[in-house]
């Protein structure tokens, strides 16, 4: 049943709009003006706001202003008797659905209340997928000229266009997030949103007020109702990234959502239904977190239908050239800097670095080569590698590795404290400390 909340200073006039619109199917409560209007849109989840203009104290405009920013306010239909171009203007601007003048058939009311309601649910998904949708800048494909990746991306497309789960496991950096928009772009949901959620950041309240919601009052703080991006996702495609780290309880919960479809929001009591596609994605070995006790045996089946591994970059050594070119032309665009080019030395030194950081690791060394160079032309020095990368079987300590990194990057900027600690992304008080620390001039 819609929602709707009706405002206006004329007391016989909101009567009339309780009574006709309640025999047309919706639920109707009134407000006499913006400031009662507002302490009820804080209270309770409307639908559509019926709104007139000219209130006593407040104006709709006024009223339609606090509004604006609020991801889940109502859809708005301004119905007014005093109607003028510039306030039906101004209430365009400010976020109306519709302008309608009194006196209007009630029949002509309900369909744009109807309009209004659709509306309101596509720009509150709108507003909320500006944080959730995983679009990156760069397209949606693999650098990559090895037999290893050709196979595994040719499988990933294999399987997009089926609605079945698909887990993705890898070690960080190795691009499970990319495999994840590559399913989607091509699975027969592309023309909806992929929504992320990264369970490695939350707490599993939380956690499961993201992913499922939760009704006003449901705790502390919980003003007013909110969806989970399991409502936002409906009909598209849900990534739920680090899998390993959602607490058992929430697992159990997620178990009988794949399974049926429905769920409830935190605090509720009502069955909710929605339709999305499952992907999941770990860098951590669920089969032994399993025997550990720390994640569900039901789950990990229910989610491996189609399994994915990402190899880690030392394994494909074939794809670090491409992909370094990739990064470096990436970045002299983005930084309008010369074009970059690697030295025969300088591809070497990638060829040989193990690269524990995989992907990842080496786009950010490109992107810091291309800000030390001034001419494009990239020499090992300008990789910054840490010289312990190929010492056979030797473990530096992280102080270790911080000091020859800091070292590397200043010798790198020939000396430039100010451009050293641009690059490490600290201030030049924190960099001044630890050179002091490791006894060099400053």
């Amino acid at each position: 049943m819609i929602k709707i909340l009706a405002v206006d200073d004329e007391e016989p006039f909101r009567r009339l709009l309780k009574r006709e619109l309640a025999r047309k199917g919706f639920f109707v409560e009134t407000a006499s003006g913006a400031n009662e209007a507002f302490a009820l849109v804080k209270e309770n989840a409307y639908d559509v706001i019926l709104l007139d203009i000219v209130m006593p104290g407040v104006d709709g405009i006024s009223f339609m202003k606090k509004l604006k920013g609020d991801p889940v306010a109502p859809a708005i239909i301004v119905l007014t008797g005093k109607a003028t171009v510039e306030t039906a203007v101004e209430a365009m601007k400010n976020g109306a659905y519709d302008y309608l003048t009194k006196p209007c058939k009630l029949e002509e009311l309900a369909v744009v209340i109807n309009r209004a309601f659709e509306y309101g649910k596509l720009a509150m998904k709108s507003s909320l997928l500006q944080q959730e949708l995983v679009r990156k800048e760069s397209s949606a494909r693999f650098v990559y000229k090895s037999r290893q990746m050709d196979s595994i991306i040719a499988y990933i497309k294999k399987v997009a266009p089926t609605d079945s789960p698909v887990f993705i496991h890898g070690e960080s950096g190795t691009g499970k997030e990319l495999a994840a928009n590559i399913v989607w772009r091509n699975s027969k949901r592309r023309a909806l949103p992929l929504i992320a959620l990264n369970c490695a950041t939350l707490s599993e309240n939380l956690m499961e007020s993201e992913l499922f919601g939760h009704e006003r009052g449901a705790f502390t703080d919980a003003y007013r109702t909110k969806n989970g991006i399991v409502e936002v996702a409906d009909k598209g495609t849900l990534f739920l990234d680090e899998i390993g780290e959602m607490p058992l309880k929430l697992q159990a919960k997620l178990l009988r959502f794949l399974d049926s479809g429905e769920f409830r929001r935190v605090g509720g009591e009502k069955n909710l239904s929605v339709d999305v596609r499952v992907i999941a994605a770990s860098n951590r070995d669920l089969t032994a977190l399993i025997k550990e006790g720390g994640f569900r045996e039901d789950l990990f089946y229910r989610l491996n239908v189609f399994s994915v591994t990402m190899p880690p970059l030392r394994e494909r050594p074939e794809d670090i050239e491409e992909l370094a070119i990739y990064f470096l032309d990436k970045y002299s665009r983005k930084f309008a800097k010369p074009a970059g080019r690697l030295e025969k030395a300088a591809l070497q030194a990638l060829v040989n670095y193990k690269w524990p950081g995989n992907v990842r690791e080496l786009e950010n060394i490109m992107e810091r080569a291309i800000i030390l160079s001034d001419t494009g032309v990239i020499d090992k020095r300008e990789l910054l590698i840490p010289e312990h990368a190929h010492s056979d079987g030797y473990q530096p300590s992280l102080e270790e590795m911080e000091k020859d990194y800091i070292l590397r990057v200043l010798g790198a900027s020939g000396g430039n404290q100010s451009k050293t600690s641009q690059i490490l992304g600290i201030d030049r008080k924190t960099l001044y400390l630890k050179l002091r620390k490791y006894g060099v001039e400053v």
